[in-house]
């Protein structure tokens, strides 16, 4: 990765004059991220390249996370102009390689995440906008979109956007006090930072919606195996001091956002790899499948496993889908 041509002046202004500019991973969008090493400190810069990524989002969630005492990056400069981002660098000691090489840290690192999450959802909501029935349909539309015409199938739309009105209205009704969703809140965004603080990353997202959310993302995650008992433990420490029948209208609205977003990732892993030439998110597809069933199998998913039943049956999401279709 080849540095942006207007990184070094941008630098040269934030008083990192010669500094390395090193490349780090990136992620399924067009941003980009580089490492820029001075002599006795380092930081973060971000590249998002309008038109494709607009920076102020990640901006404005960092600084509501921080005034509300979260770990989101410090933002050192920026250049809105190139899409240009220079923000605190958190390391390398990620939730998910973490827990590769320690599992037995999984039960408390994992609570440490619900914690966190319900300390959020405590908190007034950022001034973003809301996860409203048109956003819920537009990313669940994107398996019809992507997922079907891969598999040649030939679905029943309208019956499609029915079943999920039909299903999300109660998630719809309970989120008229919204909190700040993440919405994509999972091992791979969590880092572990030295003062045992979890650091917050790829919230640019953020919308207003249901407490539920966040917490499918993290444990109904795409692209790391979390066991059914750490799922169902970590649930119930989230669901600690709910009523009996709280929790249990919780637990609905869990499994409906649950079936919303696996839905949405099937559509979104195959559109990386047809349109945008990722095929390694292809490999996730199994899971997101084993997923999605688990939530369908909750009776107030009726509606929305019955379309499944009917228009996806089960021996066709378990066939590959053709790489160059």
């Amino acid at each position: 990765m080849i540095p942006p041509a207007a990184a070094q002046a941008f630098l040269d202004r934030l008083g990192w004059t010669g500094a390395d500019i090193l490349p780090v991973a990136g992620d399924a969008s067009f941003r980009r991220y580089f490492r820029v090493v001075a002599k006795d400190r380092q930081a973060i810069l971000m590249d998002a390249p309008p038109p494709h990524e607009d920076p102020r989002p990640f901006i404005q969630i960092a600084r509501h996370l921080k005034a509300q005492q979260f770990a989101a990056p410090e933002i050192f400069g920026e250049d809105l102009e190139h899409g240009l981002v220079l923000l605190e660098d958190f390391g390398d000691h990620r939730m998910r390689e973490h827990l590769d090489a320690h599992p037995e840290e999984e039960i408390p690192i994992y609570r440490q995440t619900v914690d966190l999450i319900k300390t959020l959802h405590e908190k007034p909501a950022a001034n973003v906008p809301p996860y409203d029935w048109e956003q819920y349909l537009r990313e669940v539309n994107l398996l019809p979109q992507w997922y079907c015409p891969a598999q040649k199938l030939t679905v029943a739309q309208d019956a499609f956007e029915q079943a999920w009105q039909t299903v999300l209205a109660p998630v719809l009704a309970a989120q008229t006090v919204p909190v700040t969703v993440l919405r994509d809140y999972h091992a791979e965004n969590i880092m572990l930072l030295d003062n045992q603080r979890l650091g917050l990353l790829d919230f640019q997202d953020a919308l207003a919606g249901h407490a539920a959310y966040d917490l499918v993302s993290m444990l109904q995650d795409a692209r790391r195996d979390v066991s059914d008992d750490l799922e169902a433990a970590m649930l119930t420490h989230y669901l600690a001091d709910f009523a009996d029948d709280q929790a249990d209208l919780f637990r609905s609205h869990y499994a409906i956002l649950g079936a919303q977003r696996n839905t949405k990732i099937i559509g979104i892993f195959t559109r990386l790899c047809l349109r945008d030439k990722k095929p390694r998110y292809l490999d996730f597809l199994p899971r997101m499948w084993r997923l999605l069933e688990k939530d369908l199998a909750h009776p107030d998913l009726a509606p929305v496993a019955q379309w499944f039943d009917e228009n996806i049956p089960a021996a066709i999401r378990q066939q590959k889908i053709v790489e160059g279709h």
